[in-house]
């Protein structure tokens, strides 16, 4: 099972650092983490998918909590939570395909965000599912390059 868990830390220097050296010191495997700064300049979020069953959550929740950077753990599984994630991708294109992968684009409220003369950048933005599907479609054209930011999330209420 995947779980999505926030972690509220203070922003400074080794922070990430301790972090993802408690999850490699424990055998627990990291799918995806985001870091970025929050509304306070002094506080970074941290938001990590992590697989394993309830007691390896309950196992990273402590873990955590004794970090002495770490403010706050919210474990998602429990709330209504809004995700999304970002993509970027270098598409190659040819004169008869560029008109299909702007189609495609279109239909995923993607944005084309640079353009060369065998190639378009895709920017898209969404659930895991969507940004999924428009790798998948955009993969028979040929992927000469893409980054993922991996998903971050914040509670409804």
């Amino acid at each position: 099972m995947r779980h999505t868990i926030s972690v509220l830390v203070e922003n400074k220097s080794g922070v990430l650092a301790s972090v993802a050296g408690l999850f490699s010191g424990r055998g627990f495997n990291i799918d995806s983490l985001t870091v970025g700064e929050t509304q306070d300049a002094t506080t970074s979020r941290m938001t990590i998918v992590v697989r394993g069953d309830d007691k390896v959550l309950e196992q990273v929740e402590k873990q955590l909590n004794k970090l002495v950077d770490v403010i706050k753990v919210h474990d998602f599984s429990q709330v209504d939570f809004v995700d999304r994630e970002l993509v970027l991708i270098k598409v190659s294109t040819t004169e008869k395909s560029r008109s299909e992968i702007m189609q495609i684009v279109d239909i995923f409220r993607a944005k084309i965000v640079d353009v060369s003369h065998n190639s378009l950048t895709v920017e898209a933005t969404g659930a895991e599912g969507k940004i999924n599907a428009i790798v998948e479609l955009l993969r028979n054209f040929g992927i000469k390059e893409m980054v993922r930011t991996g998903k971050i999330a914040i509670a409804r209420k």
